[in-house]
């Protein structure tokens, strides 16, 4: 059983036309190219910010296994 709701389910290629244009009716052409600049300036972002914490992630890691590399004291690495 699906979680949708059964009036999205049954509104069809006519009824999404019918919104389309009611939306484009009521906002405005200019009005909804600004809205659609605006979603692709935070997708954008969006983007930016999962990069720079993929590389921020990164090089924490990096410098973890840097500092863990060589933990042996000195003294017991001349003994042998």
């Amino acid at each position: 059983m699906t979680l949708t709701p059964l009036f999205i389910q049954n509104i069809g290629l006519p009824g999404i036309l019918l919104i389309a244009v009611v939306v484009l009716v009521m906002f405005g052409r200019g009005k909804i190219s600004n809205l659609m600049g605006e979603v692709g300036k935070g997708i954008t972002a969006f983007k930016k910010g999962v990069s720079e914490g993929k590389e921020g992630l990164e090089e924490s890691i990096d410098e973890a296994a840097e500092a863990a590399k060589d933990v042996t004291p000195k003294d017991k690495k001349n003994k042998k």
